[in-house]
This record gives C-alpha cells, structure tokens and sequence, in this order.
C-alpha cells in the first residue's frame, strides 16, 4: 500500500489543527495558505512537464544514452517524463501493473522502462550493432 497517499493530508490536517490550536484563526489562515501554495508549485511542475510532453512525438528521446545514465531505480514516472521530454510508448496492456513505457532516439537506440504503482523499478539500454561499413563515427580524412 502507499502511505504517501494516505500520509501527505493527514499531515496537511494536523498542520491547520496544531496552528488552530496554537494561533487560533490566524494561524489557520497562514497554515492554509501554506498547504495551497504546496498544492499550487506541484500542480504548476506537473502542467509545464506536460506541457513540454506535448511538444514531442511519443516515445522520442533526444539521446537514449543519456537518459540511461540518468536513471535511478525509485524515481517518479513525472520525473522521467521531465528527463525525456516526451510520453513514452507504451508496451503493457492499459491499466495493468507493471507498466512498461519506451523511448526511443534517432540512433534507433532505446530505453525500456518498467514502473510499478508509478515509480521506476528497472530499465534497459538498448543499442543496434554497428556495421562493419558504417563510418559515421570516423573521423574525416585531411
């Protein structure tokens, strides 16, 4: 079960009924305002990464490399999002645990990522074979 979910308004209760007790209506007043203002700086970071989300094709990753490097197990499906810029593709069937989203770059490299209950639980880099003719990564002849 996720106690953040269950956690996190009880802790706003308890704040505007210890400044209640502590500082009467006042303290009420400050206590909410505080309580909106977290509400407000979260709902505004999710909108701006939805909205850079919006501006790029689904499952596209500037560099799947890169995105690999800066993965870290535990981390938010909106965190990854926001690393990516895009939604990802996704794998799994809607709505079924775990679910498994894919980026990938232009390189035709990609990143698997499998979240369960909304947080990263592992991923895999995925790189073509280079072949034997391909000297795009050669450096040019003087």
């Amino acid at each position: 079960m996720n106690f953040k979910k269950i956690l996190v308004p009880v802790g706003g209760i308890l704040l505007v009924a210890m400044s209640y007790r502590a500082y009467g209506l006042g303290g009420v007043a400050v206590a909410l305002g505080g309580v909106v203002m977290w509400v407000l700086m979260h709902y505004t970071r999710l909108m701006q990464v939805l909205k850079r989300a919006n501006n790029n094709p689904i499952g596209y990753v500037g560099s799947a490399v890169m995105l690999n490097a800066k993965l870290r197990p535990g981390v938010a499906m909106l965190h990854v999002l926001a690393l990516t810029r895009a939604l990802g593709e996704q794998l799994s069937p809607k709505d079924e645990q775990p679910e498994v989203f894919r980026w990938t770059d232009g390189s035709k490299s990609h990143v698997t990522a499998e979240f369960l209950n909304g947080r990263l639980v592992k991923w895999t880099l995925y790189r073509p074979p280079v072949s034997e003719g391909d000297d795009s990564d050669a450096a040019p002849a003087p």
